[in-house]
């Protein structure tokens, strides 16, 4: 099967760059490096439609785009199919995967149209291109090539888009733990939980070397190969009406291992302070892209849920799904109060009230949601600096906050 892919020729690796990468705890790391490079061969070269990569901003570089030919994961099944790539490409050369020149089987001729015949209000034109723009790059000489980098100032990635799953293989989300509405204990450890389908996860590629690098893949069965995230951020209350800031998060961590019985989970170890949180989802391919799907109009293929986290010696367990596991300090809470309630009758009788308010306790209690606190800052530039409680995530996961992206 063919590709619809080429290489940009000679890529500078920015020295002033640097990815929200530190040590990869089991993250991160593994196959598919190699990443869909190469254009298309000898057909390319005699059709009057070949396109000769010819990039300006390539010319004034060197001239070899080392690419990584271990091209399976430690997690990789053989229900995906990996292409073989060498080292570098050569002008027209007859292994199209190896090639810099574009065949022109690949050629977009839908591409030239920019929609303008048929129009909306506020309707703008489309680019247009007659050679897949492979040589876009070229027109903003001003920003590095992305290079498999996570550039915090800003880039330019020439890596094509990829495979695109049909509708009926369109991945989707949904938390199980914490619940919409839900509270859990203030610095207490608890487990996110997240139901998801249509999507092969367990795929993910360095995110310091092989950032965006390459394109979307699916599996044999037509879904995305790939893998999720989950991201807590703070907010000031339940009704928050402000956008938050995507540099700063309380909680983040890569779910890197397939998912069991269609669950991924994530250990929140340190649990999070008292106050107001919105989880989200970030579904992504195996290079860390968000999923592209085949149609303009369709349901999230991610999940978000707001609870809240109490704080004090009465703070609940979790109120949710983790609520049956029942909280000593709020059946103690439950009792005190009923033994109260009931000092003037007999002994007897409080202590038949207050074993009914302890066996009744697993139901939910509410409470006020607490100030928030301040999440922690997830900038990678150097100069920054990291004001999250730090630390080293999981295997095969971000840390808790930090500057560095243990994922």
């Amino acid at each position: 099967m063919k590709y619809s892919v080429f290489v940009a020729l000679a890529l500078a690796l920015a020295t002033n760059a640097r990815p929200f990468g530190g040590h990869h705890h089991g993250g991160f790391g593994g196959g598919n490096n190699g990443g869909n490079n190469g254009g298309n061969g000898a057909a390319a070269a005699s059709s009057s439609a070949a396109v000769v990569l010819t990039s300006a901003a390539a010319a004034s570089t060197t001239t070899a785009a080392a690419v990584d030919s271990a091209n399976t994961s430690a997690t990789a099944t053989s229900s995906v199919a990996i292409p073989s790539f060498s080292d570098t490409a050569t002008a027209n050369n007859p292994d199209v995967q190896n090639s810099l020149t574009l065949d022109p089987s690949v050629i977009a001729t839908g591409f030239l149209n920019n929609g303008q015949s048929v129009q909306e209000a506020g309707q703008v034109a489309s680019l247009t291109s007659g050679n897949n723009f492979i040589n876009f790059c070229a027109t903003r000489p001003d920003l590095q090539i992305t290079n498999g980098l996570q550039i915090t100032d800003g880039s330019c990635n020439p890596a094509p888009m990829g495979l695109i799953p049909s509708t009926a293989n369109m991945p989707s989300a949904k938390f199980t733990f914490p619940t919409n509405g839900g509270n859990v204990a203030a610095n207490t450890p608890f487990t996110i939980s997240l139901a998801i389908q249509g999507m092969q996860t367990g795929f993910f590629v360095n995110a310091e070397q092989n950032y965006f690098a390459a394109p979307q893949q699916l599996n044999a069965g037509g879904q995305v190969i790939g893998h999720s995230h989950v991201v807590v951020e703070t907010l000031s209350s339940l009704t928050q009406d402000t956008p938050t800031d995507p540099t700063k998060f309380a909680f983040f961590k890569g779910l890197n291992a397939a998912a069991v019985n269609g669950i991924l989970t994530a250990n929140v170890t340190a649990g999070l302070p008292a106050g107001t949180y919105k989880v989200s989802t970030i579904n992504t391919a195996a290079n860390h892209q968000p999923i592209l799907v085949p149609i303009a109009q369709h349901g999230s293929l991610d999940d978000v849920v707001y609870f809240t986290v109490s704080g004090g010696d009465a703070a609940a367990a979790n109120s949710t799904d983790n609520a049956a596991a029942a909280s000593t300090s709020v059946a103690a809470a439950a009792a005190a109060s009923t033994t109260a309630a009931a000092a003037s009758t007999s002994v007897a009788a409080a202590s038949t009230a207050a074993a009914a308010a302890v066996s009744s306790s697993a139901a939910t209690v509410s409470f006020a949601p607490a100030a928030a606190v301040s999440s922690a800052a997830a900038s990678a530039a150097p100069s920054a600096p990291a004001v999250a409680a730090g630390g080293q995530g999981g295997q095969g996961g971000f840390g808790f906050g930090g500057g560095h992206h243990h994922h």
